[in-house]
């Protein structure tokens, strides 16, 4: 896990606190970040795959949950995806100077991930993971491309995602998580050519 150490904060940032009947969510992110994370989920894979979010998209999370684990993991995966959905969209506010969309193709060993997105104010999911009659881990698969869709659809992004091969349901949603990272870092670099601009013909990206 890299170093503790606190990011530069430019002002995209969110502080959620989540409290439901079935989950307990605090979540902080800073879109601006470095890579630092300090999640705990109490699962661990799911743990896993918000930390590749946080390194390789270079936004720094930190997440603490719990939920009602006796009817299995599929409240506190929503929930977490949800908060961290409404954080990001939070953080990102009018994306004013922004690229606005990315894609990443992500190899793994035997497997390769694709995810392109838009950060467009409309949220949408297509997601293939081929998941949805595995356990990745302790996680059933089919909680994995619901995750990516609670999270389109509350962060307001266009999202597309797809494992083009694979064998290993592990190396499936790592390189997914790993190629949304990498999709959203470059969605949300700075575009030297428009630093003040909303990247939009309407001039709003709010819907």
């Amino acid at each position: 896990m890299p170093p503790r150490r606190p990011a530069a904060n430019k002002g995209r940032s969110a502080n959620i606190e989540r409290k439901t009947s079935e989950t307990e969510i605090s979540l902080t992110i800073d879109l601006d970040g470095t890579g630092v994370y300090d999640v705990d989920t109490g699962n661990g894979f799911l743990d896993h795959m918000v930390s590749q979010i946080s390194r390789h998209g270079l936004i720094d999370i930190t997440l603490k949950a719990k939920g009602d684990l006796h009817t299995g993991w599929h409240h506190l995966v929503e929930d977490v995806a949800i908060t961290l959905g409404r954080a990001f969209n939070e953080a990102l506010g009018d994306a004013r100077g922004i690229r606005r969309m990315g894609h990443a193709m992500v190899p793994l060993d035997e497997t390769l991930a694709m995810v392109a997105l838009d950060c467009s104010g409309r949220g949408y999911a297509v997601i293939e993971t081929t998941l949805d009659d595995s356990m990745v881990e302790t996680l059933p698969g089919a909680l994995v491309k619901h995750f990516f869709e609670s999270f389109a659809l509350e962060g307001k992004i266009n999202l597309h995602a797809k494992i083009i091969t694979g064998v290993s349901p592990h190396h499936k949603a790592e390189a997914l998580c790993k190629a949304l990272a990498r999709s959203l870092r470059d969605a949300l670099e700075p575009d030297p050519r428009a630093p003040s601009t909303i990247p939009s013909t309407k001039g709003t990206l709010s819907g």
